[in-house]
Parts: structure tokens; C-alpha cells; sequence
């Protein structure tokens, strides 16, 4: 069998790498301006992560030769950029039976759609399997037990992905049919993990950080309960594992952009700085957006807006979260 990971960045290389046993053969396909000699020549990669590629693996810019013959194509693509590289998958004669995964975690902007419509938009007729979970690149690449959701609406094909990359000892695979509450989950959360790095920053304790969780996952819930998703999904590995892992680790670049707003720096800097995606940044607008359209109360993703996008300083937002109306606690079962 073949594998075909598209996009050439931090995930991107550690999925290539967890799964180059798997495949008979690995291609990494990458814009040209993204793929560096080292990696073409030497199949490695330093930075934000040092990932070294086993030999096998062929790193190319051409799409249509990255694709061919490709069982699987994985999309980890930053969200931004899913849509054209979906056009350019059509326009290289992508097949209807190849299974396309996407491992990409945001909402398109302006559009407000999900990975999966914006997929089904260009690629109407494509087998597709949504992967989402608590998957710290780093934590990966250290061959730490690691598990995930692979949902579609097709269970057999999700069932196929689950057997063709899950990893004994290393990465364990799920399958789940609700693809709208995975891909929420994995996407609304990087918001919350902006907010737990500031909050962490900011030395405001772990009641706070508690809180933020809590109250995060009920925004997550609202949003995600009135666009479709069930809600145990919520309480899964896309939703709450994923939740947890991000909000509480150093290692996720949403936590680290939180931590840097919260020390005054502006968001360009952060991201130039950091020299990776961070989706929970647009996703925040995206939430608050979708919020509004749905007439939902988010007040941490407000807040995080607030603080991604304007100069509210972190106390004058810190005062009007906790200083808000009182209301009651939702019940969701």
C-alpha cells in the first residue's frame, strides 16, 4: 500500500514518520517554497521539531506524482490552505476510491465551514475520513502511547484507516460516525488552549485553569450540540482528550500563543516567532462568528478574540470575564 501525506510541516513529518512501517511506500508532497534541501536531501527536518525520515520516503512538490497510486492521502495542510490544495488534488486527477484523511484542526474563513464541507465542496464524490485526537507532535516522535478518532460517514472506510494506520505499543485508532462533533471538538478547543497558556501566564492557579476547562468544553458543547454533533462525542478523545491534552501542555503551540499574549507581545510577532500554525488564532474569530450566527453565549472565546485581535490588556479582560451576570450551570444529559 501507498501513503501520500500532504503538507510538509510539524505534523505533517511526524505522521510520515509514525507511519513509514506501515506503508510499502511513504511520499511527502510539500510547495516547493516549503520543502528545504535538508529535507529533500536528507530527509530531515530541525525545526519547530527535529523529525529524521527513514530513506524510503520520497519528498516531492508534484502533486500529481505524490497521489499516484496512493491508497491513502492524508491532508495536513494548515486550514488556510486545505481548499486550494483540494483544487489542486482534482486538477491532478485525484480518484473518487482513493480515501482522503484529513488531519487538519480549524473553520474556514469567511466561509465558517468545517475541513469535511470544505473538502466535500471541491471533492464531492470522495471517500473521506476525518483523524483527530490529543496528538502532541513532540510526545509522538518520542513513540509515547498516543490515541486518536478516525470518523466518516462510511464506517467500513473509517474501519480500513483505523487497520491501516494504527501503530501497536504507539497509536491507537478509534472509529466514530460523527464527523461534525469530532472535527468541532479538535477545531473549538485550540481556543480554549490560547486562553488556559494565557491564564497559566497570567499565575492565576489551577482553580482558574479548572475553570477554563470546564467552562471552555461547555462553549464547545453549545456551539458544536446546535450545529449538529452529538454530545458524547464532545466527552471523547476529539473533544475532551484532545481538550485536556492542549490546555495543559507547553508543548501545544495554541497554549504557547496564549502564554505570549499574556506577556503583551502581538499576535504577528508570536506566529513569526513560533514558525508554525496556530489555528486556535483564526478559529477564534471563526467561533465567535458562528456564536453570533447561532445567537450562543462564548465568553472565553470572546475574550480570546478580544486578545487575539484588539489591545485590551490581560487584566481589563480578566475583569470582564469574572465580572459578568451570574447564570446557572448547563445540564447537557
Amino acid at each position: 500500500m501507498k501513503l501520500t501525506v500532504l503538507g510538509a510541516g510539524c505534523w505533517g513529518l511526524t505522521l510520515a514518520w509514525l507511519l513509514t512501517d506501515n506503508f510499502e511506500e511513504v511520499t511527502v508532497w510539500g510547495r516547493e517554497q516549503d520543502l528545504s534541501d535538508d529535507l529533500i536531501n536528507s530527509k530531515h527536518c530541525s525545526k519547530p521539531l527535529e523529525v529524521q525520515l527513514a530513506d524510503k520516503v520520497e519528498i516531492t512538490s508534484d502533486m500529481k506524482a505524490a497521489i499516484s497510486g496512493a491508497d491513502i492521502i492524508l491532508n495536513v495542510v494548515a486550514t488556510s490552505g486545505t481548499r486550494s490544495v483540494c483544487e489542486n488534488l482534482k486538477k491532478s486527477g485525484i480518484k473518487s476510491e482513493q480515501i482522503l484523511v484529513n488531519a487538519s484542526k480549524g473553520i474556514e474563513l469567511p466561509s465558517l465551514m468545517r475541513m469535511s464541507e470544505v473538502i466535500k465542496d471541491v471533492l464531492p464524490q470522495q471517500k473521506l475520513v476525518i483523524l483527530s485526537g490529543p496528538t502532541l507532535a513532540k510526545e509522538v516522535l518520542q513513540g509515547l502511547p498516543t490515541a486518536a478518532s478516525v470518523a466518516s460517514e462510511d464506517i467500513e472506510t473509517a474501519e480500513f484507516v483505523q487497520k491501516a494506520c494504527s501503530v501497536p505499543g504507539k497509536f491507537r485508532l478509534y472509529t466514530n460516525s460523527d464527523v461534525i462533533g469530532v472535527e468541532l471538538g479538535g477545531s473549538l478547543k485550540n481556543v480554549i488552549a490560547i486562553a488556559s497558556g494565557f491564564a497559566h501566564e497570567m499565575g492565576l492557579g489551577d482553580n482558574c485553569a479548572g475553570t477554563l476547562l470546564t467552562r471552555g468544553m461547555a462553549e464547545i458543547v453549545r456551539v458544536s450540540i446546535n450545529l449538529g454533533a452529538n454530545p458524547s462525542t464532545l466527552y471523547g478523545l476529539s473533544g475532551m482528550g484532545d481538550l485536556i491534552a492542549t490546555c495543559s501542555s507547553p508543548m501545544s503551540r495554541n497554549y504557547t500563543v496564549g502564554s505570549m499574549l499574556a506577556k503583551g507581545k502581538k499576535v504577528d510577532d508570536i506566529l513569526k516567532e513560533l514558525g508554525s500554525v496556530a489555528e486556535g488564532v483564526k478559529t477564534s474569530k471563526a467561533i465567535c462568528e458562528l456564536a453570533k450566527k447561532l445567537d450562543i453565549d462564548v465568553p472565553i472565546s470572546n475574550a480570546i478574540y478580544e486578545a487575539v485581535y484588539t489591545d485590551i490588556t490581560p487584566k481589563e479582560l480578566l475583569a470582564k470575564l469574572m465580572n459578568r451576570k451570574l447564570k446557572e450551570e448547563e445540564r447537557y444529559v
